[in-house]
């Protein structure tokens, strides 16, 4: 939507966590609102109920355009959306939009110390449905484990291991939920 612009895009109008998206981290997105977003009808409909910064600040959320919404995943995963929502609520957006950025920090890391060109997809998943204490306590296993891994290939093996354990753990599964092709 042309002018349409957003105070924190990196946390989307839908509750996806677009700052741990690697599209958006490799500035082939702008995240949700941003300038060049393409449209969607969840902008359209947040314009005509006044431009909320979130669906979940509309008194009719969820309504039925959230019905089918977090089946599939796109380029990031829509698993976590209610989770996500919930506790920004809880927490307030200001608390969460700072532990979003220290996710974000994390995934930067992640994919420039511990990505063997094959772990994006997988490092953005664990970021988004995994808890920041779990993170932050498996980044500090995979730092203490892989201080003597020489090669990224070695690094990125103990990082994936690390986030599966906690994912599994968690009952969570790191793989993108694509729609099968009719």
């Amino acid at each position: 939507m042309k002018g349409y612009q957003r105070q924190f895009p990196l946390f989307s109008l839908c509750g996806l966590n677009c700052g741990l998206c690697t599209m958006y981290m490799g500035g082939h997105c702008p995240g949700c609102g941003g300038e060049g977003h393409r449209p969607c009808a969840l902008l359209r409909c947040s314009a005509q109920h006044g431009a909320l910064e979130y669906c979940f600040q509309c008194s009719q959320y969820p309504c039925e355009r959230y019905d089918h919404f977090m089946e599939y995943d796109s380029f990031i995963t829509h698993q976590n959306i209610q989770k996500d929502v919930a506790l920004a609520r809880r927490i307030g957006l200001t608390s969460y939009q700072s532990q979003l950025k220290e996710k974000m920090a994390i995934l930067s890391t992640l994919l420039e110390h511990y990505n063997d060109g094959r772990r994006k997809t997988l490092f953005s998943t664990a970021l988004i449905l995994l808890e920041l204490e779990e993170i932050r306590q498996v980044m500090a296993r995979l730092t203490e484990q892989t201080k003597a891994a020489p090669s990224v290939k070695e690094r990125a093996a103990a990082a994936a291991a690390l986030l599966e354990a906690a994912a599994k753990k968690q009952g969570a599964e790191l793989k993108l939920k694509k729609k099968p092709k009719s």
